[in-house]
């Protein structure tokens, strides 16, 4: 059932040939115009304008990108090491060729989604409903891009629809990126229905959930909560109650689940066809697990005497999607099974999606929001997190349980911010998104000193800009246009 679904969804190559040549037109060179007949015959109809909208999702799921960028930004988190090739990225120094090589790679997967993102919003004709709704979803897609360029790049050139025809745009200033963002977010916002045909089309909520974060990445903590109190109040999602660690491997993120009542904005990913599967199970799992058919590749791993893993308590179910496997660097060695398909078909066939806002992830948004909004430890905040405790120990996540922190637990504003560090921690591990709150409250030199017993150089906060990108952008200084140390 879910393949079929998916494999509708993310084919895009399956239809008319037109539609291929506009796909063609997004996936070379940056520069590339569509060719004429394709925007004059093009865009007429809300079934071409919506195979224009898959376009813009291929470069960031295909066969290995948004794995890879995740991996490497979790390289960098304060309890997953990287080995081999990716054992540079977590020493916080300068990257070496590989590795600069693959940030480099990523960079031009998001530059190509924008400017399919673009096309589509250029072309399309206005005020057909059905056509608004796949504009609103590609302006929901490019700040989503834009959201991660800006936090691992700083400053970069602002590509959009008005300037498609320019090959030196400047880079932008993170203010103005930001601006752009909310702007992109709060037009889609209301345009976007409250649900979708398919999963893994972004809705309302899911327009509303991406603001609730760029607002606490800005530190404007009451729109923050605005945003997500919205999504918590709409009562159209809730956790997926699990008893085991299986149940989370296989009811939450596994490869059987279409969608799940938590499931705010996933890509989707599937094991029909080779290379339309997600990567990271190749990147993460062992063949001692048993969990992939093709062993993986353990490129990203845990370590038992890592501070946060030694705290981590055994109890909790998120803990128990590591496993200890020796593989030459030692008996302490773990590997993260949190994403398993025993019926992928290929390195790249796994069919878990990604789930890159899910309703636990709204909630902490939610709780983080909240008390830095109010100033104090408020009820409202401290459920929320229990909300999510809850699931992580096994019980039923909207009743109160021996689990549950209490106000006595964090009798400050910052003791309850630690804890939902901590829990976002767990919640969200090798999902790609735990370096980049470290950056965000600041603490990411103080917490990998006191895990990793590494300092943090300043040159890992921001990675450099592609020297392909500074070559052919006349508008960036070959001197100046690059990130410090690079």
């Amino acid at each position: 059932m879910k393949a079929s679904i998916i494999h509708k969804f993310i084919n895009p190559c399956s239809w008319i040939l037109l539609s291929f040549a506009l796909f063609l037109s997004c996936s070379d060179e940056l520069v590339e115009h569509p060719k004429a007949m394709v925007v004059e015959n093009f865009y007429k109809t809300p079934e071409e304008v919506e195979s224009a909208t898959n376009a813009i999702y291929n470069q960031l799921r295909t066969t290995t990108q948004m794995s890879v960028y995740e991996a490497t930004l979790e390289c960098l988190s304060d309890f997953v090491y990287g080995r081999g090739s990716w054992t540079q990225i977590g020493e916080y120094k300068k990257l070496n060729d590989t590795n600069i090589t693959r940030v480099s790679g990523i960079w031009k997967s998001f530059f190509i989604s924008i400017r399919c993102a673009n096309l589509v919003i250029q072309n399309s004709p206005k005020g057909n409903p059905d056509i608004d709704v796949f504009v609103a979803e590609a302006k929901f897609m490019r700040a989503f891009v834009y959201f991660h360029l800006v936090r691992n790049w700083g400053e970069v050139p602002l590509r959009t629809e008005e300037n498609m025809s320019e090959i030196d745009v400047p880079r932008a200033s993170e203010d103005e990126i930001y601006a752009f963002i909310i702007n992109d977010l709060l037009e889609a916002e209301k345009v976007l229905p409250e649900k979708r045909d398919l999963s893994g089309r972004p809705s309302k909520w899911a327009a509303k959930t991406l603001l609730a974060d760029v607002y606490l990445q800005l530190g404007e903590y009451s729109e923050s909560r605005v945003k997500a109190e919205e999504v918590v109040k709409s009562g159209a999602f809730s956790l997926v109650p699990v008893t085991s660690k299986e149940d989370f491997q296989e009811n939450v993120f596994g490869p059987s689940v279409i969608a799940s009542s938590e499931e705010i904005f996933y890509l989707k990913y599937s094991n029909i066809v080779s290379g339309q599967g997600n990567y990271m199970l190749w990147i993460l799992n062992h063949f001692e697990t048993g969990g992939f058919p093709f062993g993986g590749a353990y490129a990203i791993y845990g370590d038992l005497t890592n501070p946060v893993y030694k705290e981590w308590d055994d109890r909790d179910l998120r803990k128990q999607l590591w496993s200890p496997v020796e593989f030459g660097l030692g008996t302490n060695t773990l590997v993260c099974t949190k994403f398993i398909d025993k019926n992928a078909i290929s390195k790249a066939g796994g069919a878990n999606d990604d789930p890159v806002y899910g309703y636990s992830d709204l909630l902490l948004i939610y709780a983080e929001a909240l008390v830095m909004e109010n100033g104090k430890v408020t009820a409202e905040a401290l459920e929320a997190v229990n909300q999510v405790r809850r699931r992580a120990y096994g019980q039923i996540p909207m009743a109160a349980s021996e689990f549950d922190y209490k106000q006595s637990d964090c009798p400050s504003v910052s003791a309850l911010l630690d804890l939902i560090m901590k829990e976002r921690g767990y919640e969200f591990q090798v999902e790609g998104k735990r370096w980049l709150e470290l950056k965000r409250t600041g603490k990411a030199a103080e917490i990998i000193k006191a895990t990793k017993g590494l300092d943090v150089s300043d040159i890992s906060f921001l990675w450099p800009i592609p020297i392909d990108e500074i070559n052919y952008n006349g508008a960036l200084d070959p001197k100046t246009g690059q990130n410090p140390g690079y």
